[in-house]
């Protein structure tokens, strides 16, 4: 049987759209949003009426007939913490959204867009892993100080994707293996996945882990909070020095990979070492990651846009591959992840979760 999905992913200044017929996608478009537009309103959740236009448009003018479809997927976004799956998008849900008690996301409208679509024409629509899925195990939420836990935020979306890929790859149930997935883009995140539930990660949004090309990642305590109380930078300018200006682009000025890649190759040596931090505290977190399964790793999986690199994998893996084999799905197809999340749902392989 045929199905035929709409994927809607809210970006900051665009709208990404797809068509999946089963697992082929039949239909790409980016909705480009102006930036003075989208800046204009003091919400995101103010960018609803305006962004669904845009998107209505842009379906009609490339003659979409929506009544074909099987069901609309959105992009989830910071909702309250929920395990892995793919949900029904519901009431309680869009409530949540609305009054976006952990931040805002353009990823946010995601679940309004799709059922709002998918209302209209008497479909189910869903949302696929959020950043906001929690399966950590409680141990792994403590720190030293009882004022201060961890939270589950990370690329739950792509890593989920391709640990399900990869259980494909070994021929073995997802539910039956541990592996270490590393989401390696502009934020990196290191999973552990144990029987199905990511069970540890770093909150690569906090500044926990491996630095990345825009943010810090785990840095000295007291340097930081002698920093902070200097009286030389604002809350706001400490912030960015960790999410947004930290990393590579406080080093080097960019989070340009292929930017970067190029200074190396023309002999840039600071170019070379800064990169080779990177490389050297991603695989270290993924030896740390090892310890949460007791050195049992049946593999350890690298994905995300830096993955492209050989450089970088190559670096990665001779430091890594005797805990357990190195699997490389380079790139982050959300697109693809959304699609098929409801395609499972609809052919009865999943069942959909109830978000209350």
């Amino acid at each position: 049987m045929s199905f035929k999905i709409l994927a809607i992913n809210p970006g900051s200044t665009s709208t990404k759209l797809a068509i999946y017929e089963n697992e082929k996608c039949i239909f790409k478009s980016s909705v480009k949003h102006d930036s003075k537009q989208i800046l204009a309103f003091e919400h995101i959740i103010d960018q609803y009426d305006f962004r669904m236009a845009s998107i209505m448009e842009e379906l009609k003018k490339d003659g979409i007939d929506l009544s074909t479809l099987s069901a609309v997927v959105g992009r989830g976004g910071m909702l309250k913490p929920i395990p892995g799956g793919t949900y029904y998008v519901s009431d309680a849900m869009i409530d949540y959204i609305k009054k976006a008690p952990r931040g805002e996301h353009a990823s946010n409208l995601g679940c309004m867009i799709a059922k709002h679509i998918a209302d209209q024409y008497g479909l189910p629509s869903f949302i696929v892993d959020p950043v906001a899925v929690d399966e950590m195990d409680d141990i792994a939420r403590f720190t030293g100080m009882p004022e201060i836990k961890r939270d589950s935020l990370f690329h739950a979306l792509n890593q989920k994707a391709v640990a399900l890929k990869a259980s494909k790859d070994l021929k073995k149930p997802y539910a039956s293996l541990n592996l270490i997935v590393a989401h390696l883009g502009g934020g990196i995140s290191v999973g552990v996945h144990h029987m199905g539930k990511v069970i540890d990660v770093n909150n690569a949004l906090d500044g926990d882990g491996p630095m990345s090309p825009e943010r810090s990642g785990s840095v000295p305590m007291g340097p930081l909070y002698k920093m902070v109380f200097s009286g030389k930078y604002t809350l706001k300018e400490i912030q960015r020095k960790n999410y947004g200006q930290g990393g590579l682009v406080a080093y080097l000025g960019t989070n340009d990979g292929f930017t970067i890649q190029k200074r190396i190759e023309q002999g840039d040596k600071e170019a070379k070492f800064i990169y080779e931090v990177m490389c050297y505290q991603i695989a270290k977190e993924i030896g740390s990651c090892a310890t949460v399964v007791k050195g049992k790793v049946d593999a350890i999986i690298l994905t995300g846009g830096l993955a492209y690199d050989a450089n970088l994998v190559n670096y990665i893996k001779e430091r890594v591959e005797f805990i357990g084999p190195v699997m490389v799905y380079p790139g982050e197809d959300e697109m693809e992840a959304l699609a098929l999340g409801a395609l499972r749902v609809l052919k009865g392989e999943e069942q959909a979760k109830i978000y209350t």
